[in-house]
């Protein structure tokens, strides 16, 4: 097992920056219509709102950059849409279509806590810090 650990801050990454652009890509159908072929929200409305943060968030966390802070917000809007958009429609997220939020919310709570990790702007920003 010693062998694959020392794999995990790399798969840990891979997670972070395919979960962040999978994000993002809610964020740009939402606000550009793009993927798919849906018009584009109103961008003064909630979903507007939600795009923004789907889409810059999603970036950031792809990036690596503020990733934390990004990685909260993104946690907090999707338990937010869990409850507002799937909640009332039953209880469990895979009947009432809310399992892409709750997983959503569940990974970013985790990038919070754990960080940006490897291969991220972040730890570029700090290790230039430190080396001043």
């Amino acid at each position: 097992m010693s062998t694959l650990s020392r794999y995990a801050p790399y798969i840990y990454a891979l997670l972070r920056i395919v979960v962040g652009l999978l994000f993002a890509f809610h964020g740009s159908q939402k606000l550009l219509g793009f993927p798919g072929d849906q018009p584009p929200v109103e961008l003064a409305s909630l979903m507007g709102v939600a795009g923004i943060v789907e889409l810059v968030g999603g970036v950031l966390v792809a990036f690596g950059l503020f990733t934390r802070a990004a990685a909260f917000l993104a946690s907090g809007q999707m338990a937010v849409a869990y409850f507002k958009a799937h909640a009332s429609q039953g209880a469990l997220p895979l009947l009432n279509q809310g399992e892409a939020a709750v997983l959503f919310c569940f990974v970013f709570l985790y990038i919070f806590f754990q960080g940006s990790g490897p291969w991220s702007l972040d730890s570029l920003r700090h290790r230039n810090a430190s080396a001043r």
